[in-house]
């Protein structure tokens, strides 16, 4: 895959250095869907909670209310996380990758991350040298 220019053009600028938000935007990487996929992450522990998707929408509003908003892509309409469950996302701090084709989100998180009940959405373990899978974590539903 080719680098994009845009993103490329950033490496060698100094640590400091101010981007427009509009810039960075529109040079985003979504993919055929118009999707980005985001990477949520709690801010003090810094454990992965889980992976979802974003267009340019959800994106926008994620900054403006300053609460995870993803594209749901079953559902096909935004997906404000803990809008049913109560198990919500705080937006603390977000991050563009240097190829521009993923995101990371920094969170505050109240209740459990995963629809399972688990404190996040990474609990099968992969034990390689015996081929096997582990579960691990306790779910509360």
């Amino acid at each position: 895959m080719m680098q994009n220019a845009y993103f490329l053009s950033l490496e060698n600028m100094s640590d400091g250095t101010n981007v427009p938000f509009d810039h960075v935007l529109n040079n985003l990487a979504f993919n055929e869907q118009g999707l980005i996929p985001v990477i949520t992450q709690d801010a003090s522990t810094h454990a992965v909670l889980m992976m979802a998707w974003m267009n340019k929408a959800s994106l926008v509003k994620t900054l403006d209310e300053q609460r995870m908003v993803y594209w749901s892509r079953s559902r096909e309409t935004f997906w404000r996380k803990g809008e049913s469950s109560g198990n919500t996302q705080q937006l603390v701090s977000l991050s563009v990758d240097c190829d521009g084709d993923a995101l990371l989100c920094q969170v505050v998180q109240t209740g459990a991350a995963c629809h399972t009940g688990r404190a996040n959405c990474f609990y099968l373990d992969v034990d390689y040298t015996h081929a096997k899978v582990y579960v691990r974590g306790d779910a509360s539903i």
